[in-house]
Protein backbone atom coordinates (compact mmCIF):
# COMPACT_ATOMS: atom_id res chain seq x y z
CA UNK A 1 0.00 0.00 0.00
CA UNK A 2 2.24 2.82 1.28
CA UNK A 3 6.14 3.20 0.75
CA UNK A 4 8.69 5.80 2.45
CA UNK A 5 9.69 6.05 -0.74
CA UNK A 6 6.23 7.70 -2.16
CA UNK A 7 5.57 9.94 0.69
CA UNK A 8 6.42 13.96 -0.62
CA UNK A 9 7.04 17.03 1.34
CA UNK A 10 5.92 19.56 -0.61
CA UNK A 11 7.46 22.45 0.75
CA UNK A 12 6.08 25.32 -1.37
CA UNK A 13 1.94 24.11 -1.19
CA UNK A 14 2.97 23.14 2.58
CA UNK A 15 1.53 19.59 2.78
CA UNK A 16 2.34 16.27 2.88
CA UNK A 17 1.23 14.24 -0.57
CA UNK A 18 0.81 10.54 -1.09
CA UNK A 19 -0.18 9.33 -4.80
CA UNK A 20 -3.28 7.43 -4.76
CA UNK A 21 -4.25 6.43 -8.24
CA UNK A 22 -4.44 9.44 -10.29
CA UNK A 23 -4.77 11.87 -7.16
CA UNK A 24 -2.97 12.59 -4.22
CA UNK A 25 -3.69 12.07 -0.43
CA UNK A 26 -2.58 15.48 1.60
CA UNK A 27 -1.81 16.71 5.02
CA UNK A 28 -1.45 20.17 5.09
CA UNK A 29 1.26 21.89 7.76
CA UNK A 30 2.01 24.94 9.29
CA UNK A 31 5.98 24.89 10.47
CA UNK A 32 6.79 27.51 13.24
CA UNK A 33 9.78 27.18 14.96
CA UNK A 34 10.33 23.76 15.83
CA UNK A 35 6.69 22.81 15.80
CA UNK A 36 4.62 21.51 12.81
CA UNK A 37 1.08 22.28 12.46
CA UNK A 38 -0.74 19.51 11.03
CA UNK A 39 -3.72 21.22 10.17
CA UNK A 40 -5.93 19.20 7.54
CA UNK A 41 -6.53 15.39 6.29
CA UNK A 42 -7.59 15.15 2.82
CA UNK A 43 -8.38 11.59 1.59
CA UNK A 44 -9.42 11.20 -1.90
CA UNK A 45 -12.88 9.60 -2.21
CA UNK A 46 -11.21 7.03 -4.82
CA UNK A 47 -9.48 5.18 -1.72
CA UNK A 48 -11.97 2.63 -0.13
CA UNK A 49 -8.93 1.11 1.86
CA UNK A 50 -9.93 1.80 5.65
CA UNK A 51 -6.36 1.48 6.95
CA UNK A 52 -4.86 4.29 4.52
CA UNK A 53 -5.50 6.85 6.64
CA UNK A 54 -3.67 5.38 9.49
CA UNK A 55 -0.98 4.52 7.09
CA UNK A 56 -0.64 7.65 5.69
CA UNK A 57 -0.30 9.35 9.31
CA UNK A 58 2.33 6.84 10.47
CA UNK A 59 4.72 7.77 7.29
CA UNK A 60 4.04 11.06 8.18
CA UNK A 61 4.68 10.99 11.86
CA UNK A 62 8.08 9.45 10.89
CA UNK A 63 9.01 11.41 8.90
CA UNK A 64 8.19 14.33 11.59
CA UNK A 65 10.18 12.40 14.35
CA UNK A 66 13.19 12.07 12.07
CA UNK A 67 13.27 15.94 11.85
CA UNK A 68 12.92 16.23 15.27
CA UNK A 69 10.18 18.38 14.94
CA UNK A 70 7.04 18.73 17.73
CA UNK A 71 3.46 17.71 16.43
CA UNK A 72 0.48 20.20 17.45
CA UNK A 73 -2.74 18.53 15.76
CA UNK A 74 -5.58 20.92 15.01
CA UNK A 75 -7.11 18.74 12.66
CA UNK A 76 -9.82 16.54 14.81
CA UNK A 77 -8.73 13.42 12.41
CA UNK A 78 -5.20 14.16 13.47
CA UNK A 79 -5.87 14.35 17.05
CA UNK A 80 -7.82 11.16 17.64
CA UNK A 81 -5.49 9.31 15.53
CA UNK A 82 -2.92 10.08 18.33
CA UNK A 83 -5.47 9.40 20.93
CA UNK A 84 -5.34 5.82 19.65
CA UNK A 85 -1.99 5.40 18.93
CA UNK A 86 -0.06 6.40 22.26
CA UNK A 87 3.24 5.54 21.16
CA UNK A 88 2.63 9.05 18.96
CA UNK A 89 2.22 11.26 22.06
CA UNK A 90 5.84 11.70 22.22
CA UNK A 91 5.99 13.98 19.80
CA UNK A 92 3.61 16.53 21.26
CA UNK A 93 4.91 19.36 22.42
CA UNK A 94 5.56 19.64 26.31
CA UNK A 95 2.11 20.81 27.91
CA UNK A 96 -0.14 19.82 25.05
CA UNK A 97 -2.49 17.16 25.79
CA UNK A 98 -5.37 15.41 23.67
Amino acid sequence: MTDAAELVDNDFLRQFELKTGNDFAKIEYSLQERKIFLTKLIIPEEVTDQNFAGNFLKLVFENVEERNLSVVPTSPEIAKFIRRNRQYKKLLPVGLRI
